[in-house]
């Protein structure tokens, strides 16, 4: 077996098995599970957070705005709704994290987290392209919604051929 005809195989196994779609389960819950580890971490232990967050110059209803974008968005990431959205807002979220917040390069750590920020966001700006995959709610919404569309085709030509052969009757009096 030819290198060429080896990789057609794997291929071929590779999309009957949908493994693409399964890499994708797997990334999206490996990149959503630090925004809601964190959501929930800030939201359980809020008031310390808020105020630790004040300190840095952040307000409120900022604190508010990152708790609910990191669990809705991580959540829309992990289930696969609304993915794309989801991955897009939290790709933003990490590339003005890193911008504000992870800047002092003379610090090994900082540096660090300004690079994995960097990271997470390409990686979800990538999911953005990809979409979600197979596994995932909008993949069933997507083939609800085309079901729908048929089932009203379907309604549409039935209700054209029942007029198409409806026969007028005039009854004596």
């Amino acid at each position: 077996m030819t290198p060429t005809e080896f990789a057609a195989k794997l291929r071929g196994l590779a999309a009957k098995y949908h493994l693409g779609d399964a890499a994708l389960l797997v990334g999206r819950l490996l990149l959503s599970l630090i925004f809601l580890h964190e959501g929930v971490t800030l939201a359980i232990h809020f008031d310390g957070a808020a105020k630790a967050m004040a300190a840095l110059g952040v307000g409120l209803p900022l604190f508010v705005a990152t708790v609910a974008l990191q669990l809705g968005a991580g959540l829309s990431v992990a289930s696969g709704l609304l993915t794309r959205l989801g991955a897009i807002g939290l790709g933003l979220f990490c590339l003005t994290t890193a911008m504000l917040f992870h800047t002092n390069f003379a610090s090994q750590n900082e540096l660090l987290h300004f690079e994995k920020d960097l990271a997470i966001a390409g990686g979800m700006f990538v999911l953005a392209v990809a979409g979600a995959g197979r596994f995932s709610l909008d993949w069933l919404v997507a083939l609800y919604l085309q079901q729908r569309r048929r089932d009203k085709e379907m309604v549409a030509a039935l209700l054209a051929v029942e007029n198409q052969f409806s026969v007028d009757v005039e009854l004596p009096v």
